[in-house]
């Protein structure tokens, strides 16, 4: 009998996305917005997210195909080619600031030299790679119990800080829409991933509503982190906190473990994508290449600010999941056996227009809602008009 995830580790591996230093450091961009405002942001952006991550995940459950390979069945073989080289490009990029921002943080605590934190994260995930997803359940049952434990004692340092007044909130203003759009967006970036870990669980539409759920909330919790630190402390930088509040060692364990746990699965996700370009790629070996390819990357170049990465993320996954929702849920067809669904493919690229136009006008609602309604509507009408016109 094939051997399947269970909804617990399907739980753990989302527990373990969400536990991140870029959360963190994400979540003190929303201190000008204040408590309210920022927590508003952070839980509506978040529902938002999540809802369209479960959709995401659900697909790829219910087929049993990889997330990539679920992108094949809206815009066709080689459309799909698109977004898995997409998809590959983004992982690189998380995985190489992921080891950055550990590292540094890193550093931070224990003064050892960036590069040589570069190389030890970049050791441990391509452990945690090696170990596979099959096999990864008791390592992360300890790892995660660990990392809950460090990070519940993080919060309660920083909660429990006497700190700056909230008018002392570090950080240039943000309007409520660019911070609810940074909210989306980190959910957004699991888009393309979800489906290559739900198509192993034993029970499919469970573990997509499971990993959704565990990985919104431990979000959400991040982002108060790094937002209730930014107020309170009037402090950004998360090592700094952890050195200050005596953490030490139990501060540079919620580093190294948050990194490894959440970076081991974007390496191993660029894997899963290179097997859909190339057929006779070995995602494992492409997960590890990704893995050193992010530490050199990381030790040589700064990359500080993710908030324009995360803007481009939200441009080109939105609307693909749009478009997949519309494919997938309403018109039911599967375009896998196509070349190119040039309907599709034509109403993502208006779809991604949209995004960066809307971005430009700041509307109340970001640009992630009105891009899916828009591209969502678009994509029923074209393929009523046009009859899936493929290539």
């Amino acid at each position: 009998m094939e051997k399947r995830t269970s909804i617990p580790a399907n739980a753990l591996i989302w527990f373990g996305a969400g536990v991140s230093l870029a959360e963190i450091l994400t979540g003190t961009f929303f201190a000008p917005l204040g408590f309210r405002d920022g927590g508003i942001a952070i839980v509506v952006g978040h529902i938002i997210g999540c809802v369209l991550l479960f959709l995401a995940g659900l697909i790829g459950a219910r087929t049993r195909r990889s997330a990539m390979e679920t992108v094949k069945m809206a815009f066709g073989a080689r459309g799909g080619l698109l977004f898995a080289a997409l998809n590959v490009m983004q992982l690189i990029g998380w995985t190489s600031i992921m080891i950055y921002d550990g590292a540094l943080a890193a550093n931070s605590v224990m003064d050892a030299g960036h590069w040589l934190w570069c190389f030890v994260i970049g050791v441990l995930i391509i452990v945690w790679i090696r170990i596979g997803i099959l096999r990864i359940e008791r390592v992360n049952t300890v790892a995660m119990t660990g990392l809950f434990l460090l990070t519940v004692l993080l919060c309660s340092v920083i909660m429990g800080g006497t700190g700056a007044a909230e008018t002392s909130a570090a950080g240039e203003a943000m309007s409520f829409a660019m911070a609810l759009e940074l909210s989306i967006a980190m959910p957004l970036s699991w888009l393309p991933l979800i489906s290559d870990y739900t198509r192993e669980a034993e029970k499919p539409v469970a573990a997509a509503a499971v990993s959704a759920l565990v990985y919104g909330l431990v979000s959400c919790w991040m982002y108060f982190i790094g937002m209730g630190a930014a107020i309170l402390t009037g402090e950004s930088d998360i090592a700094q906190i952890m050195l200050h509040a005596g953490l030490g060692a139990a501060g540079l364990g919620v580093v190294i473990l948050s990194t490894v746990t959440t970076t081991y699965l974007d390496a191993y996700s660029a894997g899963v994508s290179s097997e859909s370009i190339v057929r006779s790629a070995a995602g494992r070996s492409v997960g590890i290449g990704v893995t050193v390819l992010g530490a050199v990357a990381a030790s040589l170049y700064p990359m500080d600010d993710i908030t324009g990465f995360l803007y481009i993320i939200g441009s080109v996954f939105a609307p693909m999941i749009a478009v997949q929702i519309a494919s997938y849920f309403l018109l039911r067809e599967d375009a896998a056996g196509r070349s190119v669904h040039a309907v599709n493919l034509a109403v993502w690229f208006i779809g991604f227009l949209c995004y960066r136009w809307l971005m430009t006008l700041d509307t109340p609602v970001g640009s992630t809602l009105p891009t899916m309604a828009i591209t969502l509507l678009l994509a029923l009408v074209a393929n009523r008009v046009m009859g899936g016109r493929s290539a």
